[in-house]
């Protein structure tokens, strides 16, 4: 058995950085890095929009070169799934039968793609968006795709909706509430994408209800509707969401459920075992305190420094405001803050334009921001929503007066 003073499991987002900010500590002790996936840490947004259009080839969007964690003796052990943690022995168990001690662990595994459960959901032609793989096998097909369907109006499904109407394919989307982004945005934003997608020609159906997918030949060939429509289909895009990849550390005795439930510092109640990005259960203080996993870059990258800097011996607390970002066709949307139980939305600017803002209030103060084409409202909206600063709707509204100066 090898042991090491770190062992990282995941190599995504989160778990790269906690490689790269534990060297930036000057953390000295002996790294591993375990990934499911044969590649190199990559950044994953880029999947459904950069990537799956053919803009960025996969180089350009690795987090690092090969060099870089060759010279900082990051040791790597990549197309490898650990099944099995033995918090008292102090070691993980891979899927090859390999045991790694550790000193610290790191959990960083992220989420599994949720799959539809009904008929025909594995059939060839049916895809989900988490993986180089993923986007490569659909990237392989799209020369003989005519129609596709996109289940799921999230940002995934609507990103990877957008770069398949301009490959000028034809391209339904089914979204089973009653709009788009519903988990994620209010109803003016919701409103918008759905406006836009109609316009670049994509067949929007709303409280569509999926009952299976049809086949030939063990291929995907319609998707019939719960009220029997039948909806043809060369390719079936699935993008409702993960399932946090947790059940080795649940099974270890971490607890949690869906996710594993993190202190401030990101740290199980397992002894030394942390756990970060979208797998974690933390309480936000941008979410009134309640429990939340947060599936985003951000939300990795700054977990990850926190548990970097506990492990090399420096005081940290997770405290970062959330944001995201999605590019649909000519649009750049970008969101501060949470959103969740707004009970008020002050437009800035004219979606005409297609250059606004959407400000966010609940009691009174900002709590959030999508901003579309709207740098400046993203930048200076920060302060705005870290300070929970109340400012009356009107001043929000007027687009003559920067934010900056309402802070």
């Amino acid at each position: 058995m090898q042991r090491y003073d770190v062992v990282v499991v995941g190599a995504g987002h989160g778990g790269a950085q906690v490689a790269i900010a534990l060297r930036q500590a000057k953390f000295e002790g002996s790294i591993l890095l375990i990934g499911d996936e044969p590649e190199l840490p990559y950044e994953r947004p880029p999947l459904s929009k950069d990537y799956l259009a053919g803009d960025k080839p996969f180089e350009r969007i690795l987090i690092r070169p090969e060099r870089f964690w060759q010279d900082r003796d990051v040791v790597m052990t990549l197309g490898t799934r650990v099944t099995a943690v033995d918090p008292v022995a102090r070691q993980v168990t891979a899927d090859d039968g390999r045991v790694f001690g550790y000193g610290h662990l790191v959990w960083a595994t992220g989420g599994s793609p949720r799959r539809l459960t009904c008929a025909g959901h594995d059939l060839s032609g049916v895809h989900t968006v988490r993986t180089r793989a993923d986007a490569d096998r659909m990237i392989s097909e799209l020369p003989s795709v005519t129609q596709a369907v996109v289940v799921g109006g999230g940002y995934i499904g609507l990103e990877a909706a957008a770069v398949l109407a301009q490959f000028g394919k034809r391209v339904v989307v089914l979204e089973a509430q009653d709009r788009v982004l519903a988990r994620v945005a209010g109803e003016p934003l919701s409103g918008f994408y759905e406006a836009e997608h109609r316009v670049h020609g994509v067949d929007v159906r709303l409280g569509a209800q999926v009952d299976c997918i049809l086949g030939d030949s063990g291929r995907a060939k319609a998707v019939r509707l719960a009220d029997g429509e039948e909806i043809a289909a060369d390719m079936v895009i699935v993008g409702i969401g993960i399932t946090p990849a947790v059940a080795p550390l649940l099974e270890a005795g971490a607890a949690g459920g869906n996710g594993v439930r993190v202190d401030a510092e990101c740290r199980t109640n397992l002894p030394d075992v942390f756990a970060i990005g979208d797998c974690a259960l933390h309480a936000n203080d941008f979410a009134d305190g309640a429990m939340i996993r947060l599936e985003s870059v951000q939300n990795a990258n700054d977990q990850a420094s926190v548990v970097a800097k506990v492990i090399a011996g420096q005081p940290a607390r997770y405290h970062a405001v959330p944001w995201f970002w999605s590019n649909q066709y000519d649009l750049k949307l970008q969101t501060i803050g949470l959103s969740t139980g707004f009970d008020e939305a002050v437009l800035r600017g004219d979606p005409a334009a297609r250059s606004f803002s959407i400000v966010y209030l609940r009691a009174g103060r900002v709590v959030a921001l999508d901003c579309v084409n709207a740098v400046k409202d993203y930048v200076q909206g920060r302060k705005l929503v870290e300070t929970g600063a109340k400012i009356a709707s009107a001043a929000l509204a007027d687009v003559a007066v920067p934010l900056k100066e309402l802070a």
